[in-house]
């Protein structure tokens, strides 16, 4: 579906003067990790309504409470009930010039894309959707969800007209939690509309408040933008880890071949090997993509084939438990095993498709005794048990057969091996980001194979 009519009832002039007078009311769907911090960022300049489907997470936003360490407490309450106004009630949607769809797409069982909470989104903005209008979709989904799912919804729920009545653009979060260094302001944002009016007025929105947009020619390539984004570090990853595995076997050290190759002033990038990749994109676009993929006829083998790879870094670790359990005349049934880190990356909160998740339910399976430790994360539900963080570090590893280092969380590299050792009943560690540094030669690493060491 295309719209290239041009917008005539549609008044671009207005929301233009309400973007530069600063007066446009932004409404945002789904106050989590992109959509909150991209609330706080319009409320330093607009008003801005966060609507959550949540009440429970509204309820905490309303009394000045933020689970996100992106945005802490202090941010909450600066613009809170001035400029940034929680609710649970879609109607409020109505008061708004921009809508920004930032809700979750998962996946299902059968590793398809979950568009569930988009198109909950798209009804609920549908019942209060008015000519003038813009809605903008951020979540994270294959090219053509723009054009194929959300238009159609909002079209027919409301009788308007998309590109004439009100705008449609595809604008996509870059959210990196955790990362101090790129707040939302300074991450360039792609637009892509289903007309250019519409590209043009989203770019000048955006321009408001982040320091470069990109325009691209429509919504189904800055669909596809965040795809390539997401799949080039997906099989990147993926390479490594291949890589590190085969490199186990061979007695060398990933790690500092990646380094030495890295020194090389062009034509390489490094990345690393580890347990697997985690967060909302990475591990669910490859997937988003082959669905696109295979409804044009076409099998993206390389795509789905750094999917399974990345997946299955999550078992060789389990793999890596046995082995060192084995070494001590124990097997994994029965073993008291620490996880350390439940995030799926270091220093943050976030455990959304964390590697942690899918290790603990293996060795759990296996009949592992499971207890866990991380400083940022309260739990982690499994498929049967919620598991909660123990109180601290000594607490998880008095006593265990095992300690896996699945993340490498800062509070991780400054503990003292020798403690570590007279705290576990046997000493197996196995070290998934070389928190260790390969300084110990008892260490299970990834990607580090027996035969060869090296200097640490």
């Amino acid at each position: 579906m295309i719209h290239s009519e041009v917008v005539t009832i549609m008044n671009v002039e207005d929301l233009s003067l309400k973007i530069k007078s600063k007066t446009a009311k932004i409404g945002i769907i789904g106050l989590g990790y992109t959509g909150l911090p991209l609330a706080i960022a319009f409320a330093k300049k607009f008003d801005v309504i966060g609507y959550d489907l949540n009440k429970e997470i509204v309820d905490q936003l309303l009394v000045g409470k933020s689970k996100l360490l992106d945005v802490n407490d202090n941010d909450l309450k600066q613009y809170l009930n001035k400029s940034f106004y929680p609710t649970a009630n879609y109607k409020e949607l109505e008061k708004c010039d921009f809508i920004i769809i930032c809700v979750p797409t998962p996946l299902t069982a059968e590793k398809e894309p979950d568009l569930s909470y988009v198109r909950h989104a798209c009804d609920d903005i549908a019942r209060v959707l008015k000519r003038g209008q813009f809605v903008i979709l951020e979540s994270t989904t294959y090219p053509g969800t723009t054009e194929e799912v959300v238009i159609p919804i909002l079209e027919r729920k409301s009788g308007l007209r998309a590109g004439v009545d009100f705008g449609v653009v595809y604008s996509p979060e870059r959210i990196d939690p955790g990362n101090k260094n790129y707040p939302v302001e300074t991450i360039p944002r792609i637009v892509g509309g289903i007309n250019g009016e519409c590209t043009e007025l989203a770019a000048e929105l955006f321009g408001s408040i982040i320091e470069r947009v990109v325009k691209v020619s429509n919504a189904k390539v800055a669909e596809a933008v965040k795809m390539v984004e997401n799949i080039f570090r997906n099989v990147n990853i993926a390479l490594v880890n291949e890589l590190s595995l085969v490199f186990e076997k061979m007695g060398i050290n990933a790690w500092e071949v990646i380094d030495a190759a890295s020194t090389k002033p062009y034509g390489f990038m490094p990345f690393y090997p580890g347990p697997g990749v985690g967060g909302h994109c990475i591990p669910l676009d490859p997937f988003y993509m082959s669905y696109a993929a295979k409804r044009y006829g076409f099998i993206p083998r390389f795509i789905e084939t750094s999917g399974e790879i990345n997946e299955f870094m999550k078992l060789h670790v389990v793999n890596l438990v046995e082995n060192g359990l084995k070494k001590v005349g124990k097997k994994i049934h029965g073993s008291k095993i620490a996880i350390m880190g439940l995030a799926y990356k270091k220093n943050i909160n976030d455990t959304r498709e964390s590697p942690s998740l899918k290790i603990i339910e293996e060795l759990a399976n296996l009949g592992a005794d499971v207890r866990a430790y991380d400083p940022y994360v309260e739990s982690i539900e499994t498929k049967t048990v919620r598991y909660y963080s123990e109180r601290n570090i000594e607490n998880t590893l008095k006593g265990a057969d095992c300690a896996v280092f699945v993340v490498d969380h800062d509070i991780f590299k400054e503990v003292n091996l020798d403690q570590i050792e007279g705290l576990m009943a046997s000493s197996v560690i196995v070290d998934c980001k070389n928190i260790f540094n390969n300084k110990v030669d008892n260490i299970i690493y990834i990607g580090i194979g027996k035969g060869n060491k090296g200097n640490g």
